[in-house]
């Protein structure tokens, strides 16, 4: 999938924010969790994230997904990481 199609797909569902991340050489972050629904695709390098215990790399051309308050790990490879990233925020009550 391309950048613009990939754009594309997250207007379409109805992600509110859209974002060009880049992590640099070695990035790592322990757990944490993001008040936000995240679908990232990956451009350039990878990123593998950790979930309840299960690692999961993402390559270029990988598209992963990320529910709103996920706890997780993430670090990026001896490349760094290159993703588009659309994030959902949740609607305030």
């Amino acid at each position: 999938m391309n950048t613009q199609d990939f754009e594309a797909q997250l207007k379409a569902e109805k992600f509110d924010e859209i974002a060009l991340v880049e992590k640099p050489v070695g990035y790592a972050m322990g757990e944490h969790q993001h008040p936000f629904e995240a679908c990232a695709l990956i451009t350039q390098g990878d990123i593998t994230l950790t979930v309840r215990g299960v690692s999961t790399t993402y390559s270029v051309g990988d598209v992963f997904r990320l529910p709103a308050q996920t706890p997780h790990d993430e670090n990026a490879s001896a490349l760094g990481v290159t993703y588009l990233a659309g994030r959902k925020h949740q609607a305030s009550a």
